[in-house]
């Protein structure tokens, strides 16, 4: 039987830290701040900005909140991102993707300075990271390495499997696994045989955004399982990429969904931001 590990529950204790550590920053400087670009009325998007917005006021740190209409040019979104690079009180820029359809992301997220991109997707910070040098990393892999650190799962050594290549999750947390000393394999869509590789994973990330794709059949006995998916079924519930009655008892520990794997994301973006501030005032 795995041990079910809530991000829900580890967030909260990392957030009291740093609800201490953002106290003492501001006794002795200023408050860091968080801009927070929302381009359309997108529920999810907005659903996922609400919950960083009021993550923000739980530790501490200032929001300050952009709201832009659906129809906003690429012009206007950018003159609002350049605004925030010049807003010497922010410290860290969110734009909330995906952006309406007509809008260049690419392009928009390179009007964020690499050292206030606390989402770590500029050119600028995913070069450094590949390169091993100082930068900022997407938030969810962070997030899942944190978890991993309070499955006391000993990543060195360890064979790890990662189901998915996205930018976002899949690419780097394979980066940071094998930084780790993990050996890393990462499987897709046109992977051959993915039992057969799964089944060899001691940490198997799911990461692929498909409802209850993965049963026992794909885990090996005692892994350590991180579901990064969240999908919606039918009637309402949200449910992981693993089915989780049949792979939780198999497993040495586990994620569920949700409380797991996205509330650490949120927390590391605090995280990120908090070092933001950190460096520009050389702390």
């Amino acid at each position: 039987m795995a041990t079910i590990i809530y991000g829900s529950e580890l967030a909260k204790e990392l957030k009291e830290e740093m609800k201490e550590e953002v106290s003492a920053l501001a006794r002795e400087k200023r408050v860091p701040c968080l801009a927070v670009i929302l381009v359309g009325d997108n529920p999810a998007s907005l659903s996922y900005v609400t919950a960083k917005e009021k993550a923000c006021q739980e530790i501490g740190l200032t929001s300050k909140p952009y709201r832009l209409p659906a129809t906003s040019t690429q012009a206007e979104v950018e003159e609002v991102i350049k605004k925030c690079a010049k807003d010497e009180e922010v410290d860290g820029i969110l734009l909330q993707l995906p952006l309406p359809k007509g809008l260049n992301e690419a392009q928009a997220l390179e009007c964020i300075p690499a050292e206030k991109d606390v989402d770590g997707l500029t050119t600028m910070n995913v070069g450094k990271f590949f390169l091993g040098q100082d930068s900022f990393v997407p938030c969810t892999p962070l997030g899942i390495m944190e978890i991993l650190k309070k499955m006391n799962c000993e990543i060195d050594g360890k064979r790890a499997v990662v189901i998915g290549r996205s930018k976002l999750v899949g690419t780097p947390i394979a980066r940071l696994l094998q930084n780790a000393g993990a050996t890393v394999t990462i499987c897709h869509s046109r992977t051959k045989d993915l039992p057969s590789i799964t089944k060899e994973a001691d940490i198997l990330v799911a990461a692929v955004g498909k409802p209850q794709l993965f049963g026992k059949e794909y885990v090996k006995d005692g892994a350590y399982v991180i579901d990064v998916g969240v999908n919606r079924l039918e009637n309402g519930k949200l449910c992981g990429d693993m089915k989780f009655d049949e792979v939780e008892p198999i497993a040495a520990a586990i994620t569920p969904v949700p409380k797991g794997v996205g509330p650490m994301t949120i927390c590391m973006l605090l995280r990120n931001t908090i070092e933001a501030y950190k460096k520009k005032e050389g702390i």
